[in-house]
């Protein structure tokens, strides 16, 4: 499968760990059905590990948990199809996976086969228990290759969390998406840490292969799975527009079955939306600024039309003021252009004047702003 924009869906793992069963991922498809996700761009719902028995058949084929799922994992997938959405499960590159399940080494065709008779359209793949003496990058072409030859088309999220230079390799692979960072956690120290590891990754991002930072903990308020220390509403707002701007899938993590107005309202924004899936899937660039500290961080993004995307980002528990001179972006004075801007978390609008933009931040906070390129 070549994707052309971000996937974006819905994963069990951040929540509900090992806890998940039929009723569950049948409401969570109601769930996300009646929220309206589906039209947001929320299309998938992904399973994750701890779905399946802890041994194999008699015929080396995966086995559903009969007491999570009673039906099986075709029926689980009829009914999330049913709700306009595409189904996803989970493995891993071991001989286990991460939870100690069956994971699906040395099985990656019949696996493959497998998921695909099931119906499943999305893959994540872990990298918990592999052989030490096979290169992952072996590991993921054998499954890319297994998916690609099954007869169903199934996005392959690899989840080797950047482990082994991943990044030099991944593209060989066939993933779609791939782990470029380590396990999220609810906390604002997490998103911040996650923020900065991906600085050095981003010229790795782009069509076809998208960098994934993990799922979203927006919502979370520290229940659940990851949930830890929790994150206040700003802080979310500014993680959902980090991973937004910065072009990584968007797989929401709370319990959307009871999602706060907040959460709602920052997951459905749909001006940051629109520049996660811009379809030019240009890289960010790191700017400078004037006077921006380690914690305030600055980027601009090219998009498909002309536009430029701006994102400020404040991760500091401070007010701070984002300078930024033009020049850095491609227009200085001598070009006799400058900026029209919309925010795309308030709507405001304006006209960046003296080649110079100058935003007050409250603390953990941030502007997206969407420019248009016009004369001064």
């Amino acid at each position: 499968m070549v994707k052309l924009t971000p996937p974006m869906g819905w994963n069990s793992w951040n929540t509900f760990g090992e806890n998940i069963n039929e009723a569950l991922i049948f409401e969570t498809a109601d769930a996300m059905a009646a929220n309206g996700l589906p039209q947001k761009g929320y299309e998938y719902l992904v399973i994750d590990d701890c779905w399946s028995l802890k041994e194999r058949d008699g015929q080396e084929r995966l086995v559903a948990d009969p007491v999570k799922f009673p039906n099986g994992m075709k029926a689980v997938a009829d009914y999330v199809h049913s709700k306009g959405l595409k189904f996803g499960m989970y493995s891993c590159a071991g001989n286990l996976t991460c939870a100690g399940y069956p994971g699906s080494f040395e099985h990656e065709f019949i696996d493959a086969r497998t998921f695909a008779e099931w119906g499943v359209d999305f893959l994540k793949y872990d990298y918990c228990y592999h052989s030490p003496i096979i290169p992952g990058k072996y590991l993921y072409r054998r499954m890319g290759l297994a998916l690609e030859n099954c007869g169903r088309d199934i996005l392959f999220s690899a989840c080797s969390w950047g482990a082994d230079e991943t990044h030099e390799w991944i593209k060989t692979t066939s993933s779609s998406m791939w782990r470029s960072t380590g396990d999220i956690f609810d906390t604002w120290e997490s998103i911040k840490n996650l923020t900065k590891q991906q600085e050095k990754l981003h010229p790795y991002n782009g069509v076809g292969c998208f960098n994934d930072m993990d799922m979203l903990v927006v919502g979370m308020y520290g229940k659940g799975n990851v949930g830890l220390k929790g994150c206040n509403d700003t802080q979310y707002k500014t993680h959902f527009s980090i991973w937004a701007f910065m072009g990584s899938p968007l797989m929401i993590g709370c319990d959307v079955r009871n999602m706060s107005q907040a959460a709602r309202d920052i997951l459905g924004n749909e001006e940051v939306i629109r520049i996660n899936q811009d379809r030019a899937c240009r890289q960010p660039v790191k700017l400078t600024g004037t006077w921006a500290g380690e914690d305030l961080i600055l980027y601009s993004r090219q998009l498909e039309n002309g536009d430029l995307a701006i994102g400020l980002f404040n991760l500091s528990g401070e007010k701070a003021a984002a300078r930024l001179n033009l020049d850095e972006v491609g227009l200085p004075f001598s070009t006799g252009m400058t900026l029209d801007c919309r925010e795309a978390w308030t709507g405001e609008t304006f006209r960046v004047k003296n080649s110079t933009l100058i935003r007050e931040l409250a603390p953990f906070d941030c502007e997206v702003l969407r420019c248009k390129v016009v004369a001064q």
